[in-house]
């Protein structure tokens, strides 16, 4: 036997009644020859740690806009703690690791620089060109896996993988509520593995929202909701144990992920009272978004005029308006906070002459 072979049977062999096994992919969008030593979500989990999109996740803003010091998250820092939490609860409960780690290392590649507010800016900017297109990341990342990395041949990656980079988002609904996949098909996360990474985004991003609220000194502990501490703890650490523990007591030997009532209340009422004081309104945490629009919107109508400027990537331009404002998303979604500013800077403000 192969050491994929042996990883395979030991799938079998070990793994839940409900976990995905790599000997059962759905397959891939192309046919790809097996590898010998790696099971096919361990291809795919190393074909998206190497890939150009996933190492730009580093200078992407998660929720707080070009801070000053280095220690709040960025999405690369922010999926390396829904990775963490998700192996957890996928070993807790006998699911396929290796799936749910290709899964969350590709949950966001679509995210376009300047975190959320930059995703609804590059919406706006979008649907001025086009008006019933949208932007919205999770299909972004899609996209990214399926026709823009490797100079448009895409990643290659299983049905598996795909659908569950697809239905990780929740936006504001509630944690265990349920949707439809339309661009695949099928209610998702269509897998365990899925629902893994669905719900430890929530439990990753509402705690160490916190944690930086805190450091950024918009929020002491003693704000949170008395409900919420006495239910989930009173440190970071503490409530996401709690939240773990709670989740994986509640779903083993099941198809679906369940927590306990309280524990699933407290958990979306934190996630209500982060966006209440934390992501909307006037916090400090929103004060330069307004800003973020102007830059993405400039740099969109900018390259609509200019053309030239944007590298084909992903299926290319046909020459007409639409195909073209969805060449410059693509371009603009893929570039980091630093480099769209950049590129603002070169456009649009003066640059410095004479000598000293």
């Amino acid at each position: 036997m192969t050491p994929r072979e042996h990883t395979e049977q030991r799938e079998r062999d070990t793994l839940s009644l409900y976990a995905s096994l790599s000997a059962e992919s759905r397959g891939r969008l192309r046919e790809d020859a097996k590898c010998p030593l790696r099971s096919e979500f361990q291809r795919d989990r190393d074909r998206i740690l190497h890939c150009k999109a996933f190492r730009r996740l580093s200078h992407k803003t998660q929720v707080f806009i070009a801070p000053v010091t280095d220690h709040y998250r960025t999405r690369l820092t922010h999926t390396l703690e829904v990775s963490q939490i998700a192996r957890t609860i996928s070993r807790a409960l006998r699911a396929n690791e290796d799936l749910t780690e290709a899964i969350v290392l590709g949950h966001d590649l679509g995210h376009p620089p300047f975190g959320h507010a930059g995703e609804e800016a590059l919406n706006q900017a979008y649907r001025e060109f086009v008006p019933n297109a949208k932007f919205l990341h999770y299909e972004h990342s899609l996209r990214i896996v399926d026709f823009i990395e490797k100079d448009g041949e895409g990643l290659n990656l299983t049905h598996e993988v795909r659908a569950g980079i697809l239905g990780h988002s929740k936006g504001r609904a509630n944690l265990l509520s349920r949707s439809r996949n339309d661009l695949l098909d099928e209610d998702f996360p269509s897998s365990l593995e899925g629902q893994v990474v669905r719900v430890a985004d929530r439990i990753a991003y509402v705690n160490h929202d916190i944690d930086d609220a805190i450091r950024a000194g918009l929020l002491v502990e003693e704000d949170l909701p008395k409900d919420i501490r006495q239910t989930l703890g009173a440190r970071h650490s503490v409530r996401i144990t709690r939240m773990v523990q709670d989740l994986v007591e509640h779903s083993q030997d099941s198809a679906e992920i369940r927590m306990s009532p309280e524990v699933l209340e407290a958990t979306d009422c934190l996630k209500d009272f982060l966006f209440a004081n934390v992501y909307s309104g006037s916090s400090a945490a929103k004060v330069e978004e307004h800003k973020i629009l102007g830059i993405l919107s400039g740099l969109f109508r900018h390259y609509m005029d200019h053309p030239e400027l944007v590298p084909r990537i992903g299926e290319g331009v046909d020459g007409d308006a639409a195909s073209l404002a969805r060449t410059v998303c693509d371009y603009i979604a893929g570039m980091t906070d630093r480099f769209a500013k950049q590129q603002y800077a070169l456009f649009f403000l003066p640059k410095e002459w004479g000598s000293t």
